[in-house]
């Protein structure tokens, strides 16, 4: 199956400050091989100036191939780490080669890179170290089972207690972040599903959330990770792994010291 191409406009507008700083799309890929390169395009398309680094999480199929042949940065890990394991390596990526924002958007095309300036705003108008895209702050079109929504509900419903800020969707993995967030991440995230927990650790570490509202796709090639058989153990899996982080002391990122 061939890869959807998505034509870039003639002139995309970037605001003028996102302009000014170096910015990178962070794009973990675990068999996204059908999809990969529309995605590429797109973020190409929204704004031309972003590097696109593609984290290629022990794929058995073309996913790296394609990528590359996309024009994308592909950094290709030798087993699979799971999620936070391929958003960290592109994070510690974005430090180390001293990029100013980052944008983890996901490979299977259900997040639309169009709405990348939608997160960017909050951080460059200074309100904002990371910005989550969350389905549930306009009308919600999103759907999915009665189990799944009800997880990210009570989750949203926890984190919001320990943050003590009114959050809505705390499993989201489109968001952006500055400096100060690409250097937290790269030295301390959480692997698995990690995007509730790291929301707990920007408030330890006393770094600005907030959330602006996106919409998100139906997924069309590929196939989600989260059966129902692990959704019960992603529920288990991260309640205890907030406690503990609750009280668990975390390493200083270097750029902090």
């Amino acid at each position: 199956m061939q890869s959807k191409q998505i034509a870039a406009p003639a002139s995309p507008k970037v605001d003028s400050r996102v302009a000014a700083l170096r910015r990178i799309a962070v794009l973990p890929a675990l068999n996204e091989e059908d999809s990969i390169a529309g995605v590429i395009a797109e973020i190409r398309a929204a704004d031309p100036g972003f590097e696109v680094i593609v984290v290629d999480d022990g794929s058995k199929d073309r996913t790296a191939q394609v990528a590359a042949a996309a024009g994308a940065h592909v950094v290709s890990l030798p087993y699979n780490l799971g999620i936070g394991g391929a958003v960290q390596t592109g994070l510690q990526y974005a430090r180390d080669h001293h990029f100013d924002l980052a944008v983890q958007v996901d490979a299977d095309a259900q997040h639309d890179p169009a709405e990348i300036e939608r997160l960017l705003e909050p951080i460059v108008d200074g309100r904002a170290d990371l910005v989550v895209g969350s389905r549930f702050l306009e009308q919600c079109e999103y759907r999915a089972s009665f189990a799944r929504l009800l997880g990210i509900k009570l989750f949203a419903a926890f984190v919001s207690l320990i943050v003590r800020q009114r959050l809505t969707d705390t499993t989201s993995g489109f968001r952006a972040v500055n400096r100060r967030g690409i250097v937290l991440f790269a030295s301390d995230y959480p692997h698995d599903y990690p995007e509730v927990e790291a929301n707990v650790l920007v408030f330890k570490h006393r770094l600005r959330l907030t959330e602006v509202p996106v919409r998100m796709r139906t997924r069309t090639s590929g196939a989600s990770s989260i059966t129902v058989r692990m959704s019960v153990y992603y529920m288990i899996k991260v309640t205890l792994a907030l406690f503990v982080g609750l009280f668990r002391r975390s390493p200083t990122p270097l750029e902090e010291k």
